[in-house]
């Protein structure tokens, strides 16, 4: 047997994962469901799902592979572990166009015969000049079970680096909440950052947590310091634990979806172990129009609140959702890689009442399926009959791709269209580093999650495919990957 790894120490201004203190994360509960199973292109030639950028799931299991834990399938969504890094995709180059797609078809690297459909979105990334002003309101669980070190002092000192990222005139609010909300400090210019550093120092952890008060209360000062056109967004900081006041996750997100119609939106920022609530963090991020992120260290609190800011702040697109149907001339059978919990159904891709992802500046999303040739029998949509019928007229399509979204202040549908030839699959070899490395992260979850195509599949390959997708990696993180493999 493998000897376990070192428990890692923290030490302060180390950027290192904190270590877990119990052997077992056994009272957290997260937000998951089964993988996709193989589905048939004539039963189901349609594939439906809402954009999903958030990273939380990988620096958890992150966090427990590094203090010698197996991560628990449980823990790992499958896209939010291809979303933590950065992909060069090609990017649209006005505000008009917010998002591009680029695909790209290459041979599956651990099931012969198959293929993998790679579908990458780029976001629009306004210059900073043209950012809208922003209005922020740190609400901050200040509950006992905050006490530890991974948590309270992390959030703390983790928002004081986003601080360093706003301008002059954009708002600070902080409000805390144990047994009771209470305001820590009123909207204050972020020119004024001693003051607010000063007030993040004065919030100590103590009590039980009042957490629906402390939203009605964040609420409340996003409202009085609202600006029209510019960035209104409540950042929650907890551990998730929430067990005084409306504690039900769907009470809570129910409230939160109320909230985001004033044009206030949510994200999240999740700490700690032992109590994690990720299920209720990512519940209250998707009803609040925003993204959940959770912080193990200061390194990641660098890459979420510093590196990508932008992208967690201003919001270029609401409501993304993304439909592929496959042409059963070319693909018989597909699989989407995650995003079990973005699943819609079909019919709600054209439903503007069903909400879906946001896409921030400068955001990315990727997808990948992998399929199978066909079998000859052609369904009902773009590419046959209603009866099983000659193939329909686009037989040179693999699919078609179809994106759909509302401005951030509008309610108007916009949809995007992509065909997706056949004839321009390549051996994966050939394809970009970007693309190769997205496949290892999304093998190396898969993996973790006991996807049985993969229990044959060598973690040594594994690491091999990532290798080979390393391209330029300043900051370490692609190799980071490696090290966990």
């Amino acid at each position: 047997m493998r000897p376990k790894r070192p428990v890692l120490r923290f030490r302060d201004g180390d950027a290192s994962p904190i270590p877990d203190t119990a052997a077992a994360p056994t009272s957290e509960t997260y937000a998951n469901q089964p993988a996709s199973g193989v589905q048939s292109v004539a039963e189901a030639p349609v594939s439906t799902f809402s954009a999903d950028v958030d990273t939380a799931s990988y620096a958890r299991l992150r966090r427990a592979i590094l203090a010698g834990q197996i991560p628990s399938p449980h823990m790992v969504r499958t896209e939010e572990v291809i979303n933590a890094f950065a992909y060069d995709y090609p990017a649209p180059t006005t505000p008009d166009t917010p998002f591009r797609a680029t695909t790209t078809v290459t041979d599956s690297p651990w099931t012969e015969g198959a293929h993998l459909l790679h579908i990458g979105i780029q976001g629009y990334a306004p210059r900073d000049a043209d950012r809208p002003a922003a209005n922020l309101v740190f609400l901050v669980d200040a509950s006992g079970s905050m006490a530890a070190r991974d948590k309270l002092p992390l959030l703390v000192r983790s928002l004081e680096m986003l601080l360093g990222q706003l301008a002059p005139d954009d708002t600070v609010s902080i409000v805390t909440y144990a047994g009771s909300a209470g305001v820590v400090l009123a909207p204050t210019p972020a020119r004024d950052g001693d003051t607010i550093r000063d007030a993040l120092a004065r919030i100590h952890s103590g009590g039980a947590t009042a957490g629906a008060a402390g939203i009605e209360a964040a609420y409340d000062l996003a409202q009085q310091a609202f600006i029209d056109g510019g960035a209104n967004r409540v950042i929650l900081a907890t551990d998730g634990d929430f067990n005084l006041g409306v504690s039900d996750p769907k009470a809570l997100e129910r409230l939160i979806a109320q909230k985001r119609k004033t044009g206030i939106f949510l994200s999240v920022l999740g700490v700690g172990t032992g109590n994690l609530r990720d299920d209720t963090m990512q519940a209250l991020a998707q009803a609040g129009n925003g993204t959940a992120a959770y912080l193990d260290s200061l390194r990641e609190a660098r890459r979420v609140l510093v590196e990508q800011v932008s992208g967690m702040l201003f919001t270029i697109a609401k409501d993304v959702k993304l439909q592929v149907e496959f042409n059963p001339a070319q693909v018989s059978q597909y699989r989407l890689l995650g995003h079990k919990t973005r699943a819609l159904a079909r019919a709600n891709f054209d439903n503007g009442r069903v909400d879906a992802g946001e896409i921030g500046a400068g955001h990315r999303v990727t997808a990948i399926y992998e399929i199978r040739r066909p079998h000859g029998v052609t369904p009902p949509g773009r590419h046959g009959a209603e009866e099983v019928a000659p193939l329909g007229a686009h037989t040179e399509e693999l699919a078609f791709l179809k994106i759909r979204h509302k401005a951030p202040d509008s309610g108007t549908n916009v949809v995007s269209e992509t065909p997706i030839l056949a004839d321009v699959a390549i051996p994966l070899q050939d394809a970009p580093a970007g693309v190769r490395f997205s496949i290892a992260a999304a093998v190396f979850a898969e993996k973790l999650r006991g996807t049985p195509a993969l229990a044959d599949t060598p973690w040594s390959d594994i690491a091999a495919l990532a290798r080979s997708g390393l391209g330029d990696d300043p900051m370490g993180r692609r190799r980071e990957l490696i090290d966990l493999i």
